[in-house]
């Protein structure tokens, strides 16, 4: 015997609610993961590379905006205040830290954009948005949050299919 929602599907000519709420749960489940995946790998890469061009001068590389000046990249002295006034990190030098912060803004962010060393890329993004949350600035735990979720997402479910890592895994045997 079937249930009255069921056996009523259409009540007055009107399709019923949780056959609708059914229907919308089923369609927004056909996103593919690798539309996510690309999304999240260029959203959570942009806000480290704009971070990290801040930390440095004579490389300027904005693909939204437009900006590029090439050149040899060079730590500002902004940037090495900046983590001796505002940052303070603990047990790291400031001429240490600044450095480390504005290569890892760069290389990393890379690597996602290409899809390559994914997870492990992810990994030392959320490990920086762990150390700017908790040493830096405790009160933005929405905004890292979101950072740390994105990055979660990449490091449990990878890149998906538009990525290095992906075609790499087809033609060297490891799917």
């Amino acid at each position: 015997m079937s249930t009255i929602p069921d056996a009523l599907p259409h009540l007055h000519g009107r399709i019923a609610p949780h056959v609708l709420l059914r229907r919308a749960i089923a369609l927004l489940s056909r996103i593919p993961d690798s539309l996510i995946a690309f999304i999240a790998r260029f959203s959570i890469a942009a806000v480290f590379w704009k971070s990290g061009q801040t930390k440095i001068e004579g490389l300027a590389i904005d693909l939204v905006s437009g900006e590029f000046r090439l050149g040899v990249p060079q730590l500002s002295d902004d940037a090495l205040y900046l983590f001796r006034e505002e940052y303070r990190l603990p047990l790291i030098p400031p001429e240490v830290a600044a450095p480390a912060a504005a290569v890892a803004e760069h290389v990393f962010p890379l690597l996602l954009l290409l899809g390559l060393a994914t997870r492990l890329s992810a990994a030392a993004l959320l490990a920086m948005t762990l150390t700017i949350q908790l040493f830096v600035y405790p009160d933005a735990y929405p905004t890292h949050g979101v950072w740390a979720a994105v990055l979660l997402y990449l490091m449990a479910h990878g890149p998906g299919r538009v990525s290095l890592d992906h075609w790499i895994a087809r033609h060297c045997g490891g799917h």
